[in-house]
C-alpha cells in the first residue's frame, strides 16, 4: 500500500474485547457488552482505516452491529488465515493479546481483504435460523447414525421418538425461514432466482444467502475462492504437481455438493459438461467439484444480473461491483 495505514485488532471472547492500534502501539480491553462497545468506539477515535477481528459466532453479532451503526470500517478475517500469517513473520504465542497485535498488524499488509457490511434485522434473524437448521441436521445425522446399531427395544423407540421430533423442528424452522425470506423483498427476489436453478430447493437457496451473502457482487473466480473452489496450483521449476481445492467456506462447499449430485442428473447444461469431463478421462469426484464450481459461478452472475435460469447461459458481468482479484488461500472465508 502507498501510506502506512492506521489499524485495529480487536480479539473477541464472551466476556471481553481485546484491542490494539497501530502504529501507534496501543492496546487495551474492553467488556463485550454495550457498555464496552461504547468505550471501544471512543478509544478508537477517528481516522482508523481498518478495524480487524475474528468471526466468533454468537460472540461478535452485537460488536459488529454496533461499530457498524457508528460507521466503524470492520473487516472479518477467517481465525485459520491469521495463525496462518502469524506463524509466517514467526510469532508462535498465542493469547488474546497476541491475537489482537496480529490482527492489527495483518490488516495493514494484506490488501485484498473485504469489508464487512451491514446486515438487515431480517438477514440476522434469517442467520440464526439457519444456524439452528444446521445443528438440527447435525443431530439427526449423529441420531439416525447411532440407532443402527442399537439393540434394546427401549433404544430404538427413543431413536424414532427423537427422529421424530427433530423432522417436526425442522419443518417448523423451515417454515419460519420461508416467511423471513418473503418479508424483505431482496431476499425473496435472491430465492426466487436461486431457485429457478434446476436441483437448488427453497432450503439451498436459503442456505446460500446466508452463508454466502456476497452472492451477486463478486467476479466468478473470486466466488469459487470464497467457497474454497478456486484450484490451488503447485508448480516449481520443472515440476508441476495436481492442483487441488481447500479452505473457503465449508458449509457452501457442502451445498454445492449436494446440489451437484442433483444437478448432473436434472440439469442439461452442468449434466453434459459432467459427462464431457468423465469422458475425457476425469475422476468422478473432479468432474463433480468442476460441476460445483460452475454451479456457483452460475448462481452468481444470475443474481448479479438479476434474472432467472434460462438453458441459455448468462453472461458474466466484466465489472463487477468489487473487482479486485481474489487468490486461492486468501484473507477471506
Amino acid at each position: 500500500m502507498s501510506s502506512i495505514l492506521r489499524t485495529v485488532g480487536i480479539d473477541i471472547s464472551k466476556d471481553w474485547l481485546d484491542a490494539f492500534a497501530a502504529p501507534e502501539g496501543r492496546s487495551s480491553q474492553f467488556p463485550n457488552d454495550r457498555a464496552g462497545f461504547r468505550k471501544l468506539i471512543a478509544w478508537i477515535g477517528s481516522g482508523v482505516d481498518r478495524i480487524a477481528y475474528e468471526p466468533t459466532g454468537v460472540f461478535h453479532r452485537d460488536f459488529e452491529d454496533s461499530l457498524l451503526k457508528a460507521g466503524l470500517p470492520l473487516y472479518a478475517i477467517n481465525p485459520f488465515q491469521v495463525r496462518s500469517f502469524a506463524r509466517s513473520i514467526g510469532r508462535r504465542a498465542k493469547t488474546d493479546a497476541v491475537d489482537a497485535r496480529m490482527l492489527a498488524t495483518m490488516a495493514a499488509a494484506v490488501e485484498d481483504l473485504r469489508p464487512t457490511e451491514a446486515k438487515s434485522e431480517g438477514q440476522r434473524d434469517l442467520a440464526e435460523l439457519q444456524q439452528i437448521r444446521d445443528a438440527l441436521v447435525r443431530d439427526r445425522i449423529a441420531t439416525t447414525n447411532r440407532g443402527r446399531n442399537l439393540r434394546t427395544p427401549v433404544g430404538k423407540r427413543v431413536t424414532r421418538q427423537r427422529l421424530r421430533q427433530i423432522d417436526r423442528q425442522l419443518k417448523l424452522i423451515d417454515a419460519e425461514i420461508r416467511h423471513r425470506i418473503g418479508e424483505e423483498k431482496a431476499l425473496e427476489r435472491r430465492a426466487e432466482i436461486l431457485t429457478s436453478i434446476p436441483g437448488i430447493s427453497d432450503v439451498t437457496a436459503a442456505g446460500l444467502i446466508v452463508h454466502l451473502p456476497e452472492l451477486g457482487t463478486l467476479t466468478g473466480a473470486r466466488a469459487a475462492s470464497l467457497a474454497g473452489l478456486a484450484p490451488v496450483t503447485r508448480e516449481s521449476g520443472n515440476w508441476k504437481g495436481r492442483s487441488f481445492i481447500q479452505g473457503g467456506r465449508h458449509r457452501v462447499r457442502r451445498m454445492l455438493y449436494m446440489l451437484a449430485v442433483v444437478a448432473v442428473r436434472h440439469n442439461p447444461d452442468l449434466k453434459r459438461k459432467y459427462e464431457a469431463l468423465v469422458a475425457r478421462g476425469k475422476p468422478p469426484k473432479v468432474a463433480l467439484t468442476a460441476v460445483m464450481r460452475k454451479l456457483l459461478i452460475l448462481a452468481n452472475a444470475l443474481v448479479q444480473q438479476d434474472r432467472t435460469w434460462t438453458e441459455h447461459p448468462p453472461r458474466e458481468h466484466s465489472r463487477p461491483i468489487f473487482p479486485t482479484p481474489c487468490q486461492a488461500g486468501s484473507a477471506h472465508g
